[in-house]
């Protein structure tokens, strides 16, 4: 065994992962796993540069996980950002604090590089889990903050796409007027949601085979928070959303119920992030767009992702 520490920053939340994984037996052992919403990605989409504020938060973030990692005393670290940090014109600025805090430079990986991680994570869980059953090919979906991922395999990638539709993008793209979001959001809003999500499913479909799929498994918080409303949780429980399959009549009605409700209705829910509030509308529309789509009956919800990946990585 091998014990190793995963970060995964994205557009919207630092994750850390910190396992035991035995790339003999294919399995993991995870000593802690936890999530802090940062929204480094604010404002990039419409500036092209990360917010001191925004730095700060994710800085703050990661002085945290150092302290966790000092005393579960991981051997290897890897720190790997995606979306948000691929765009901005002061990445460097990111790159000096989180080597000054970690001693690790963090790898600002590409898109089809985040889609690898993500299949990995996603499918080596279902295998450990005894999942089958299940036909072939996947397709694992990584709904983030800033962009979206498709991958489709069998035991390996077979083609992956990454495209800049995600949860905070299209929010603060389509649903932010004048520095605030609209509160729900009106239908010629939603169907601007819905023509990006549908063009980017078009390039999406250029390079990887999306009706090919016999399996959609879907990752990251939209799509995990969706879950945790459809299982009907007083609060959030990892444990019960993990592997839960999810019928596509419940993804339209609660993409329906998160793009009509409040701020106030929405953040009452149990199983609801404070983070997540305001942009969980657009993640779940994604998702609901996706499975129409490919004609998906259902979704199998995976808590192993992209993190996973950058853990099994390091073996």
């Amino acid at each position: 065994m091998t014990r190793v520490a995963a970060i995964d920053c994205g557009t919207n939340s630092i994750r850390l992962l910190v396992t035991d994984v035995d790339p003999v037996t294919g399995t993991q052992a995870d000593l802690d796993r936890r999530m802090v919403i940062v929204r480094l990605g604010q404002g990039v989409d419409r500036t092209g540069r990360l917010a001191p504020e925004a730095l700060e938060r994710t800085f703050a973030a990661c002085r945290e996980y150092a302290a966790v990692i000092k005393e579960l005393g991981a051997e290897k670290i890897r720190f790997v950002a995606t979306s948000a940090s691929r765009d901005a014109e002061n990445r460097d600025d990111f790159g000096r604090g989180i080597l000054d805090i970690l001693g690790v430079e963090p790898e600002v990986i590409s898109g089809e590089q985040e889609a690898e991680f993500s299949f990995t994570g996603a499918t080596k869980s279902l295998a450990a889990a005894g999942a089958d059953h299940l036909d072939k090919p996947f397709l694992v979906v990584d709904i983030g903050g800033g962009s979206t991922e498709f991958v489709v395999g069998e035991e390996h990638v077979r083609a992956a796409r990454s495209v800049d539709v995600g949860c905070v993008r299209m929010t603060e793209r389509h649903l932010v007027v004048d520095g605030v979001v609209t509160d729900p959001p009106t239908s010629a809003q939603v169907a601007a949601i819905r023509a990006d999500i549908e063009a980017a499913l078009d390039r999406a479909a250029e390079t990887v085979p999306l009706a090919e799929a016999r399996t959609l498994v879907g990752l990251a918080g939209s799509v995990t928070t969706v879950a945790g409303i459809a299982l009907g949780l007083a609060e959030y429980d990892s444990a019960a959303i993990h592997h839960a399959v999810i019928p596509y009549e419940q993804v339209r009605e609660i993409s329906e119920r998160m793009l009509t409700s409040t701020h106030a209705e929405r953040a009452a829910l149990g199983v609801m992030h404070p983070g997540r509030v305001d942009v969980i509308g657009a993640g779940a529309l994604v998702l609901r767009v996706l499975m129409e789509r490919i004609g998906a009956t259902e979704v199998v919800v995976s808590e192993h992702d992209i993190l996973d990946g950058i853990a099994w990585s390091m073996v």
